[in-house]
């Protein structure tokens, strides 16, 4: 049986903020929440599918803009897009789930579904 519990989801999207701490728990300790909890809180497969995908994304995206760093210097612009992006829709999703709404990460590659 599922049950609700919108403080697991809401700290789910929290401990994407480890990567500026730990530069790698933004992704381990969502992976292991969702691993652990997905068949038995209601909305976790879905939260942590989400992120999951949010963070391989956002490392793809800076992977692709280390060269552009070496070839024009816009890849500077793109690390710094992504370090923003990074901090504030884990956050905006954090409060959407806490709220019980639906949560988005915008331009994110679906690679779990």
């Amino acid at each position: 049986m599922l049950r609700e519990d919108r403080n697991l989801i809401v700290i789910t999207h929290l401990s994407q903020l480890l990567d500026l701490v730990t530069g790698f728990g933004g992704f381990v300790v969502p992976l292991v929440i969702w691993l652990t909890q997905k068949d038995k809180v209601m909305g976790m497969d879905e939260s942590g599918k989400q992120i999951l995908n949010f963070q391989i994304s956002l490392f793809l995206y800076s992977i692709i803009c280390i060269p552009a760093i070496l070839l024009c210097g816009l890849g500077v612009f793109g690390i710094l897009v992504i370090a923003i992006i990074a901090l504030v829709l884990p956050i905006i999703n954090a409060i959407k789930a806490a709220n019980g709404e639906p949560t988005y990460y915008p331009g994110t590659i679906q690679f779990l579904k």
